[in-house]
């Protein structure tokens, strides 16, 4: 009996042990209708203020960079890309330079290929070894200019000033063109010219180098 009893007491005991308390379901679900507070968590709050401000800041640098990047292409075509020689950081390669003043300026080695020279200034430039490979010089001014081994290859200096130029050792193959162009005064020596070409300049030239002393007609080689 005192067994059964004991017996009885762990068995009642064992089941208050094994009941369990029901899981708390959620506040919201429980109480639809209480004043539950929905407003977002502060750490959240935070969060959300944080990615703004992260995109605020992307998209104002973003903006920075394309005005930047419109005020390159939208200079001055002179300036968007960087030229040989000692004229700078100016770009004078591929470029369109109509009626552009570079009279008197060092431009020793400056790169003028394949660029729109037309009626461009360059009285009395220091042009020493530059490069008007294809370049268009049509009326361009090249007068006084020390032209010592520029390359004049393929260029068109139809109708340009070349009076009392130096271009001793320049460039001048291909189908170079020098015609309507004044030549009088200009020091042609040891230039390359096709004989079309002399004989067209030989029947032009005149007048005597400044500089050199060299005579027009000799440097040429004319007949």
């Amino acid at each position: 009996m005192a067994l059964l009893y004991h017996f009885h007491n762990f068995s009642f005991s064992s089941k208050k042990f094994s009941v369990k308390k029901p899981l708390k379901s959620p506040r919201c679900f429980l109480q639809p209708h209480s004043s539950v507070n929905y407003h977002t968590p502060k750490v959240f709050e935070e969060k959300l203020e944080n990615v703004s401000l992260s995109l605020g800041e992307s998209f104002a640098k973003a903006s920075l960079l394309a005005l930047v990047s419109a005020s390159i292409f939208l200079v001055d075509p002179a300036l968007a890309f960087k030229g040989g020689g000692p004229y700078g950081a100016e770009v004078t390669r591929g470029q369109d330079l109509t009626g552009k003043d570079f009279s008197g300026k060092s431009l020793i080695k400056q790169d003028f290929k394949t660029s729109i020279l037309r009626q461009a200034n360059f009285k009395g430039a220091k042009l020493l070894g530059a490069s008007f490979f294809d370049a268009d010089l049509t009326g361009a001014d090249l007068s006084d200019a020390d032209l010592r081994g520029a390359d004049f290859s393929l260029a068109n200096v139809t109708k340009a000033n070349l009076s009392n130029a130096n271009m001793e050792g320049a460039l001048a193959t291909g189908n170079t063109s020098f015609k309507g162009s004044n030549i009088s005064g200009a020091d042609f020596t040891d230039v390359p010219l096709r004989d079309d070409q002399r004989e067209y300049l030989c029947k032009v030239a005149d007048g005597v180098n400044p500089t050199t002393g060299n005579a027009t007609r000799d440097t040429l080689l004319c007949n």
